[in-house]
């Protein structure tokens, strides 16, 4: 357990002390705690789990933890897919999943703070009759706000509204030693020192523990269109983007999907994709005040795409149209996960202009190790989703032919001058890659920032980086 101590009786005495009632250990843990959403990565059971309420208890227990160095795994709602929020290393899973109040709506400042636990879909609820809402659009919706800030995730509305770093103004995190940090506040910008909460954002819990955030809204748009956009092929479709975001439309979202993603949807949801006939799809969303004031992008983008080589522009104006469209799009990981046995996934980003070449590069490699590949992606963005399925390997051959796909699409990546991950994170996963395309320099400062927060390396330890 490199250094770190078990569980024991007199700890568990403690945490019931602190969380009684909420305190599980043995056989009465769930396995739903020893693993992610990827379950490629392996099952790992926590020694506890312990469910908070408050900062307080979360402070009490990481102050104990920190003197008797108890590794420390949070967790939210345990969507992630790198094995960010298992327990490695033994220890306690400390989770904010009955940490779920929105504490406050400010309409006047445009902000909202809440508890760790609420869940992405849930909180558009809170904002309703406001005219304000929360652009940071993951595909998994029952991901938490605060594993969302903590991952720094990304979404389909990345492209024009960025991602969750962009709307994060105030954090409270507990550190390892059980202290309580207020960073930011609701100030729209601050030139003050070093930045600590930009730390925090993204750190996956290896730096310290979120217990409350406040959130920048926006005016919410009256009225949104999407283009569904046919090409005959996924080089011509994806080699499109770059134009189309750079025709004046002003695009929410840019996404890119095979032919072959969208059978497996359809299959999965049991419902009808608009059309299927052509190999690649983008998908083209426009946000306005009205239908009127988004005629112009919707004709720059339409007559754009006609002379580049899309076979055809399809319109979703109504409700139906568009949930038939991006209910599909938001199923696309379940469909894929659900049409083999087992996968790895690769979360690189890549300049846009790079997209072409690294999905060529993505085909070869499909072609040259005989694994069934499957990609989806934020094509506006650079963010591309690529899926190797196991499908009938034994378990030998899998573990081989994986890993080779996995060494060469992240040196494709590299070689394009991409990262990692654009919005899932390292977790226990990627970290090779992480320190293979960083480099050792990058690493030893990360390690640096690492141990003055956490000297005892109790928080997510094994995460991240070693």
């Amino acid at each position: 357990m490199s250094g770190f101590h078990h569980v024991t009786r007199e700890d568990l005495d403690f945490f019931n002390e602190v969380m009684p009632g909420r305190v599980f250990s043995g056989d009465d843990i769930s396995t739903d705690y020893d693993h992610d959403e990827m379950t490629e990565y392996g099952h790992f059971m926590p020694e506890a789990v312990l469910q908070a309420l408050s900062a307080d208890e979360i402070s009490r227990v990481l102050r104990y933890c920190n003197d008797r160095k108890i590794a420390v795994t949070p967790r939210g709602a345990g969507t992630g897919l790198c094995g960010g929020c298992v327990a490695v290393h033994g220890g306690i899973v400390l989770s904010t999943e009955k940490m779920k109040k929105v504490l406050e709506v400010d309409t006047r400042n445009m902000t909202a703070t809440v508890e760790p636990g609420v869940l992405l879909m849930e909180f558009p609820k809170y904002l309703e009759g406001t005219g304000l809402f929360y652009p940071p659009d993951p595909g998994e919706k029952t991901a938490t706000m605060g594993g969302n800030a903590m991952t720094n995730a990304g979404g389909m509305r990345a492209v024009r509204y960025g991602v969750t770093r962009d709307y994060v103004l105030s954090m409270q995190v507990v550190l390892a030693d059980g202290s309580v940090l207020e960073l930011g506040g609701k100030n729209v910008k601050s030139s003050s020192g070093y930045s600590l909460i930009d730390l925090m954002i993204g750190s996956e819990g290896t730096l310290g523990f979120l217990t409350r955030l406040t959130v920048k809204l926006v005016p919410e748009p009256k009225v949104n269109l999407s283009l569904l956009i046919p090409f005959d092929d996924l080089e011509a479709c994806i080699g499109a983007v770059p134009q189309v975001l750079s025709c004046g439309c002003d695009p929410t979202a840019v996404e890119f999907m095979e032919r072959e993603v969208i059978t497996c949807a359809e299959e999965y949801l049991g419902k009808q994709f608009p059309d299927t006939s052509a190999d690649a799809y983008l998908l083209v969303r426009l946000d306005g005040p009205s239908t009127e004031a988004l005629q112009p992008a919707v004709n720059a983008v339409t007559d754009l795409v006609l002379s580049i080589g899309a076979r055809d522009v399809l319109l979703a104006d109504t409700d139906e149209r568009k949930e038939s469209i991006w209910n599909a799009r938001g199923a696309f990981l379940e469909a894929i996960k659900g049409s083999t046995s087992t996968m790895d996934e690769c979360d690189v980003v890549v300049p846009r202009d790079s997209i072409p070449a690294f999905m060529r590069r993505t085909v070869e490699i499909g072609r040259e190790t005989g694994v069934r590949i499957r990609s989806f992606g934020h094509a506006g963005d650079g963010n591309l989703h690529i899926y190797a399925c196991r499908d009938g390997m034994d378990e030998d051959t899998w573990k081989r032919s994986v890993k080779d796909v996995m060494e060469r699409l992240y040196a494709a990546a590299e070689e394009l001058h991409g990262a990692v991950s654009g919005e899932h994170g390292i977790g226990h996963a990627k970290k090779g890659f992480l320190e293979e395309s960083l480099g050792s320099r990058q690493i030893s400062l990360m390690r640096g920032i690492k141990a003055a927060f956490d000297p005892n390396g109790i928080l997510n330890p094994g995460k991240v980086i070693s």
